[in-house]
């Protein structure tokens, strides 16, 4: 039993009459007789009664009639799925993110993919670069934001791109007494209390800030450990000390705090964006659309690993 068939008898109950709903159908009187015989066969039993006044839905015919009507809406709407599935506009999409993330560029890039692609079931997980690392090389994530470039085992099958670059700043409470400077030299931040992100979660940055304090610094060893960056400003309006964190921390300023340069300029890993270019999908494909329009210059680092990249799938 084929689509054609439902829709030939839908069409014979319409029009009550063979001549007519061949018309309609576009085709012959004489085929659209035996197709209908042949699904009666099929289906065993009769479908229509053929009198001087019409040809009318039988019992069987009826029942049969409301299930195709149904199967022939459900075919319809199949159609209308898959092809909404190809051009990304449903589905979902796993990303991984380190929090530094959220201040940006994912308020900007999720808002508008969330306006574009209404229907995809996003799945965000906050979490340290190793771990989004191994989550993406395993196949539970579709895309992860990271600090620096994936590394470690299957890290190579990667597709890597820099989506945003940081450096050292330093936020302190409005009446410390180094707000009001413009920027802090290493030696002025030795005699304060330090407040610092915690080394499992971002170990490029710590590594930093041991290359330029020195290894075995008391700072450091003394230094109050935060969550994550939103922590270390808070804790900076409180007084407690000293916050050191990424620049991306100026997007997410806080009454009562004051932002400085740290002297000398120290650059801290890149914001990297990492997918497997052989298992992506049409939902990646509008994400990575989207992130190539919300972030500068990542349009040719994509066209380098995808081609021109469409919603399509291709």
């Amino acid at each position: 039993m084929e689509a054609r068939h439902l829709r030939y008898a839908l069409a014979l109950a319409e029009h009550e009459h063979f001549g007519r709903a061949a018309a309609s159908l576009g085709i012959a009187q004489p085929p659209l007789s035996k197709q209908i015989a042949d699904l009666e066969r099929e289906v065993g039993a009769r479908l229509f009664d053929r009198t001087r006044q019409g040809v009318f839905p039988t019992a069987a015919g009826t029942a049969f009639l409301s299930r195709a009507r149904r199967a022939l809406d459900e075919i319809a709407a199949a159609s209308v799925d898959a092809a909404r599935a190809a051009r990304g506009e449903t589905g979902r999409l796993r990303l991984g993110f380190i929090a530094s993330a959220l201040l940006e560029p994912l308020p900007d890039v999720l808002g508008r993919f969330g306006r574009e692609r209404p229907d995809v079931r996003l799945e965000l997980h906050e979490m340290a670069t190793s771990r989004s690392t191994a989550a993406l090389v395993a196949g539970e994530l579709d895309v992860a934001i990271t600090l620096g470039r994936p590394r470690g085992a299957g890290a190579e099958r990667l597709a890597s791109v820099t989506i945003g670059h940081d450096h050292l700043v330093a936020v302190v409470s409005g009446g410390h007494p180094y707000a009001g400077q413009k920027s802090v030299s290493v030696d002025q931040l030795r005699r304060r209390p330090l407040i610092v992100a915690p080394g499992e979660d971002e170990p490029a940055v710590v590594a930093g800030l041991r290359a330029l304090f020195g290894k075995d610094s008391p700072t450091l060893s003394g230094a109050t450990v935060a969550r994550d960056i939103h922590t270390i400003v808070g804790l900076a309006a409180c007084g407690v000390g000293v916050g050191l964190g990424p620049s991306r921390m100026l997007a997410a300023p806080r009454p009562g705090t004051w932002f400085c340069e740290v002297t000398p300029h120290t650059p801290l890993p890149d914001l990297v964006l990492s997918f497997a270019v052989k298992e992506r999908s049409p939902v990646l494909n509008a994400f990575l659309d989207v992130i190539r329009g919300n972030c500068p210059d990542v349009g040719a680092a994509l066209d380098h690993f995808l081609g021109p990249v469409s919603t399509d799938g291709h």
